[in-house]
């Protein structure tokens, strides 16, 4: 067994309902002047204002940032690190999907210290304190609940990633009566990326660990045995419940085996075309798992074993991996996301700017079994238009 290290959030609370005490949580930390950090769909959506009032009726004032949008941009994070110091708050929560949990991470340790967002970019280059933070997801898929990464757009196009033990959060908080009014394709495009999250953490190159595996491993059956049903019936609690928790879990695993070619390919089409994260997962993630079979078969036949089925699949590890791959792919069809670049307003000459983006992110590409050239990025890119 190899050596390794392994970090998370303090506490997890996976609990129906566990979003009507968020207040105690606050109480736990002395966090009585607090920003909620989230979006303005969810604000919309009637799901914000619940949380803002059961704090207020316990006494903890409330700055409500709600102008966070998808891939945010540095200038948004600057923005409300600014607003939550001029407002003296003593604690973030963090309300939504992965780019609000993200900013509130980042809120919480450039409120918190003398530091400020370009010296936080890269690995473990936080050396001040953070405030008290408690993340609680809308969706199943980020996984940033568990994870001490945040990424941030950085110029027109590109995403750049903060990583440090800093931003794990105090609390995360998995109710999934939140996640109740998420439409199918959002549902679907989410649940897919947490896959991704399990299955890049299970082949990581460097990283991989025994503790990552059993993560990696029960994420995946818990989300593979789930999607399905939550997408058909919406309102399943039990099921988005599993969901919620299959995607932290798979937070967890790659946090501490990282991702790889499947999120390097999947970012410029985040950054240049504004296509929603797990969306962008989900059209890379066949062609990646192809390349790297010839490398991880093992790994993905391991893998074929977390997914319902009531076939008994025997054969060599490569065929095994061969109808994994098959059984992701009959997923994503059944979920109806979008599988070519070419339904989603992207022009063939796009192509190559796409694979050269793709080589800024050797972070995530040295955890790949296989090495990817920019050559075969275009080749990915190009089997999917």
């Amino acid at each position: 067994m190899n050596d390794f290290e392994f970090s998370s959030c303090k506490t997890l609370i996976c609990e129906l309902g566990a979003s009507t005490r968020v207040f105690e949580l606050c109480d736990s930390l002395n966090a009585n002047k607090v920003m909620l950090v989230t979006d303005p769909g969810l604000v919309e959506a009637g799901i914000v204002a619940p949380i803002v009032e059961q704090l207020k009726a316990h006494a903890i004032e409330v700055t409500l940032y709600s102008d966070v949008i998808a891939d945010p941009p540095d200038h948004i994070v600057e923005s409300a690190a600014k607003i939550a110091r001029n407002h003296l708050v003593n604690g973030v929560i963090g309300l939504g999907g992965g780019s609000s949990m993200d900013v509130a991470k980042l809120i919480a340790v450039l409120a918190g210290g003398e530091t400020n967002l370009a010296n936080c970019y890269g690995i473990e280059q936080i050396k001040t304190r953070r405030l008290p933070l408690v993340l609680i997801p809308t969706t199943a898929g980020t996984g940033s609940e568990a994870t001490p990464i945040s990424i941030v757009t950085t110029g027109e196009t590109t995403k750049t990633g903060v990583i440090s033990r800093q931003l794990l959060p105090d609390y995360a908080v998995l109710d999934a009566n939140l996640t109740l009014k998420l439409p199918p394709h959002v549902t679907a495009a989410t649940g897919i990326d947490a896959m991704v999250h399990a299955i890049e953490a299970y082949t990581s190159k460097i990283k991989k660990n025994f503790y990552s595996d059993l993560l990696a491993k029960q994420a995946l059956t818990l989300l593979s045995r789930n999607i399905i049903k939550v997408i058909e019936d919406g309102h399943d609690l039990i099921a988005r419940q599993s969901m919620l928790l299959g995607s932290a879990l798979a937070g967890q695993a790659f946090a501490n085996a990282p991702v790889a070619a499947v999120h390097a390919l999947a970012y410029p089409l985040g950054g240049h075309f504004h296509i929603p994260h797990g969306l962008s997962n989900s059209l890379v993630l066949l062609p990646v798992l192809r390349v790297n079979s010839a490398v991880a078969y093992t790994e993905y036949s391991e893998l074929l074993d977390c997914f319902p089925s009531t076939r008994t699949h025997t054969g060599s590890a490569a065929e095994r991996a061969g109808i994994f791959i098959q059984m992701l792919d009959e997923m994503i069809e059944e979920v109806e996301l979008p599988r070519r670049l070419s339904e989603l307003n992207i022009n063939e000459q796009d192509l190559p700017i796409l694979a050269k983006d793709a080589m800024l992110q050797q972070r995530l590409l040295i955890n790949n079994p296989v090495e990817i050239t920019e050559t075969r990025a275009l080749e990915i890119y190009q089997s999917i238009f």
